[in-house]
């Protein structure tokens, strides 16, 4: 990933230096499994365990020469071990080591994510809980629907993130697994015992079965665990957009004092940081595709897979903690305008009250459909001539026969409409506690 999207924390694990690092983490604990059971002496383990190091410029010039990835580290850390390294990769094929060390990278990732998942989590709950009375109006089909609070969209915000989590942690177990089996998956070289060992000693469970290589729906799940996060954060972000439009203007990303927002417009302000975030879920959703095709490999393995994971692996993981990060700092920072909320309700002019007018009639005694089109009619013509939907529903006659003007003013009252808020947020804070 461009470094534009990376942040340094991720970036160290997806470097060569990491990977030549973990390849020589799993080559020594199979080596300690080894010369625990007496297979390898032990003196040549020691050399190995002190000596075990290769320089990455050295395995590029090498894999320059004999095209194969784990055979260019293997030469490059035998030179640096000497001897002793005839016992390095004893029984092994080159997919224990990749899919293995993959494996590490992959978990410790995740475990960045799960971590910037929490502090998402965490500011969207404080915003929520700071505008929970905060009213609003909510919309359907981008059109006014009934009263809301801008808290309780914050609130749906973080209990959807909250499942992505979970599906996150989820993928993250089922992804720190490795294998060290052989060419095959059969153990034709090597004890199952020396596996688990290595394994354990890795902090990866084993596969309990595997060909070549660790089955690929372990990989689809965590990318596509990444692309529901994309896809949730993306959600959220287009929210905000609409919200920051011109004509709505009831919530502005934060705007340093030195920014510009456009290089032919001075008056720009625009939510530029939360568009990035639509475009990058894009490009997770799209390695989410490619990751459920790494699943269709021939008989016990091909490489078909292998020059996709190189991209994909760390470029979703990167962007999906760049995304977090970012979507922290943007709703830490956000600015919310709750006058500006409460005029864009009010210009309504009591449409949003027109479903609790309907429910008053048919309690009343009227039909349903005759209750609707009459306060259908009123309403529309509310859009079309103006007025306010309470004056014209208090001069009609035949609604007064069956509401009286305060039964027809209790159908406008929000904090009627807003009276269960507390109880969800108790609903989901009490799934929060659990």
């Amino acid at each position: 990933m461009i470094p534009r999207y990376t942040r340094p924390e991720m970036a160290r694990i997806w470097t060569d230096e990491r990977r030549y690092q973990d390849w020589i983490r799993v080559e020594v604990a199979v080596c300690r499994a080894l010369a625990e059971r007496g297979e390898i002496p032990r003196d040549a383990f020691g050399a190995i365990e002190t000596r075990a190091r290769v320089d990455p410029a050295r395995v590029a010039e090498i894999e320059a020469l004999v095209h194969h990835d784990v055979n260019a580290f293997l030469d490059a850390l035998a030179e640096e071990v000497g001897p002793a390294a005839r016992y390095v990769h004893l029984g092994l094929t080159s997919s224990d080591v990749l899919d293995t060390a993959f494996a590490m990278q992959l978990r410790d990732a995740a475990d960045l994510c799960l971590s910037e998942f929490d502090r998402l989590i965490e500011v969207l709950l404080a915003r929520a809980r700071e505008h929970r009375a905060t009213v609003t109006v909510g919309r359907t089909h981008g059109i006014f629907a009934e009263p809301t609070t801008f808290g309780l969209k914050l609130l749906y915000a973080c209990d959807e993130l909250k499942r992505s989590r979970a599906r996150l942690a989820s993928a993250r177990s089922e992804i720190a697994t490795g294998k060290i089996s052989g060419a095959v998956g059969t153990f034709a070289h090597l004890d199952p015992a020396v596996e688990e060992a290595a394994l354990a000693e890795l902090d990866l469970s084993a596969a309990p079965i595997s060909t070549q290589i660790v089955a690929r729906d372990r990989h689809a799940s965590l990318i596509g665990a990444l692309a529901q996060t994309a896809t949730s954060i993306e959600r959220l972000a287009i929210e905000i957009r609409h919200l920051a439009r011109s004509e709505v203007r009831e919530v502005r990303e934060f705007f340093g004092r030195s920014q510009k927002g456009s290089s032919a417009m001075p008056h720009k302000r625009n939510p530029w940081r939360f568009e990035t975030l639509s475009g990058l879920a894009r490009l997770v959703r799209g390695y989410a595709a490619s990751a459920l095709e790494n699943q269709l490999l021939w008989h016990e393995r091909d490489i078909s897979n292998s020059s996709l994971e190189r991209v994909v692996g760390p470029d979703a993981t990167t962007v999906v903690h760049f995304m977090l990060h970012r979507s922290a700092d943007l709703f830490e920072s956000l600015e919310v305008y709750p006058e500006r909320m409460r005029e864009n309700l009010e210009s309504s002019r009591g449409l949003i009250f027109s479903g609790a007018v309907l429910l008053a009639l048919a309690r009343r005694g009227q039909s349903r459909d005759q209750a609707y089109r009459l306060v259908q009619g009123h309403a529309l013509a509310v859009w079309d001539e103006g007025g306010h939907l309470y004056d014209r529903l208090l001069a009609d006659d035949e609604i007064g026969k069956l509401l009286d003007s305060k039964e027809l003013a209790a159908c406008f009252d929000l904090d009627h409409a807003l009276r269960h808020v507390d109880r969800i947020f108790e609903r989901v804070e009490q799934l929060e506690g659990s």
